[in-house]
């Protein structure tokens, strides 16, 4: 277990200022949105392995973080977002986009519902445009949205040992999708991870040190914001301003299934959602790729992609993975076949195939009704597709 020396007494009242975990002995600071947590804290290799295998704890207290109360809360965010919230429950954790009218993604945002308020965390420098949304949809709704960013900050402990060292603070392990409130203020929140149990604890950005230095004296070690962007890049989850551009769909990503109610009412951009689930396919499509790692530097974020000499795409995401090496999330065409050989600048890539992506051979339920009604569902009528419901 890696001890934390060296912190500091900072003012940790704007969400701006460098946090407070920066004072910690060997932190070196992101890049871009992520410049005011560590990247690492000397060892990058080593954090991502403690944090995929056994406990390990990441300062993102650099995500803002809206609150919104008031009776009409969830039925009023159930007609502006994707997401189906007006029967969410106390306790209840999900994720939702703001779309356009043209249905390209403006926010995504992680929901909490607890104590008759709903959280909403989302990516740094995007509260303000949310929150001004929200406001000019409010009219004469009983409804408040408050950035606190400056009152509270969102620590992540992860890893097969993370309900371990919650029980040994005292705290109940949520269940996945859940949320519980903690005794000094604040809560924790399971979050569905695919290999590990993941938590997000809400704390008073006052306390931050002292939480960390309790999670350490629980068993969980640091670990840089890094290490869970490579567990995040290998994993193929999406961050909103990494794999989304003004061109973002939600049908691109994997949102689509986790941020997006396909048969709840109207809201804004639903129509360009339901068409292209219905009826087609989105134009592109994100994949892991491994990177040829002849160069120690890491292509930068929309290094364009290339197949046979052709622009194909962009980089989204990229990291060194204890395990993989360098690996990194690419933006690309729908038409690219998974055993394509790319380019990424000068780097050489090739994809891995997402066993949980759709077959080509599947024909979405509109197409296939519409085909039967034009005369053009030869494909379906010798056997060689499937319907999607």
């Amino acid at each position: 277990m890696r001890h934390l020396p060296g912190w500091f007494a900072v003012d940790v009242g704007s969400a701006a200022l460098p946090s407070v975990l920066l004072q910690a002995r060997g932190a070196v600071a992101g890049q871009d949105q992520d410049a005011t947590v560590a990247s690492h804290y000397g060892d990058p290799l080593r954090e991502q392995r403690q944090l995929a295998e056994f406990a390990a704890f990441v300062d993102r207290s650099h995500r803002e973080i809206l609150t919104v109360s008031g009776l009409d809360r969830l039925s009023w965010l159930n007609d502006l977002t994707t997401q189906e919230l007006k029967t969410l429950a106390d306790g209840q954790v999900t994720e939702t986009l703001v779309l356009s009218v043209t249905g390209h993604i403006e926010h995504h945002a992680q929901v909490t519902e607890l104590g008759a308020t709903v959280w909403l965390d989302v990516e740094p420098g995007a509260a303000a445009g949310l929150l001004d949304f929200l406001n000019s949809m409010r009219f004469m709704l009983r409804v408040e949205a408050v950035e606190v960013t400056s009152d509270w900050a969102l620590l992540t402990l992860a890893g097969p040992q993370a309900p371990t060292v919650l029980a040994a603070l005292g705290i109940q392990p949520p269940e996945a999708g859940t949320a519980r409130p903690l005794t000094d203020g604040g809560w924790v929140r399971a979050i569905p991870h695919p290999k590990a149990p993941s938590y997000d604890l809400l704390v008073a950005r006052a306390a931050v040190t002292d939480w960390a230095e309790r999670l350490n004296g629980a068993g969980a070690s640091p670990a840089g914001l890094g290490a869970y962007e490579a567990l995040r890049v290998q994993s193929r989850r999406p961050r909103q301003g990494f794999e989304t551009d003004h061109k973002t769909i939600p049908n691109e990503l994997s949102w689509l299934g986790t941020a997006v109610h396909l048969t709840k009412g109207c809201y804004r951009g639903q129509e360009t959602v339901a068409r292209v689930h219905n009826l087609g396919r989105p134009p592109r499509r994100v994949a892991l790729a491994h990177l040829d790692g002849v160069d120690e530097l890491l292509p930068e974020r929309r290094t364009e992609v290339t197949w046979d000499g052709r622009k194909v795409g962009s980089l989204t995401s990229a990291a060194w993975h204890y395990e993989l090496g360098p690996i990194a999330l690419l933006s690309i065409k729908r038409s690219v076949p998974d055993d394509a050989e790319l380019l990424i600048g000068s780097t050489m890539a090739r994809i891995e195939p997402d066993p949980d992506a759709p077959s080509e051979d599947v024909v979405p339920a509109g197409r296939a009704a519409r085909d039967r009604l034009t005369g053009r569902d030869g494909s379906s009528r010798d056997g060689s597709a499937t319907i999607r419901a």
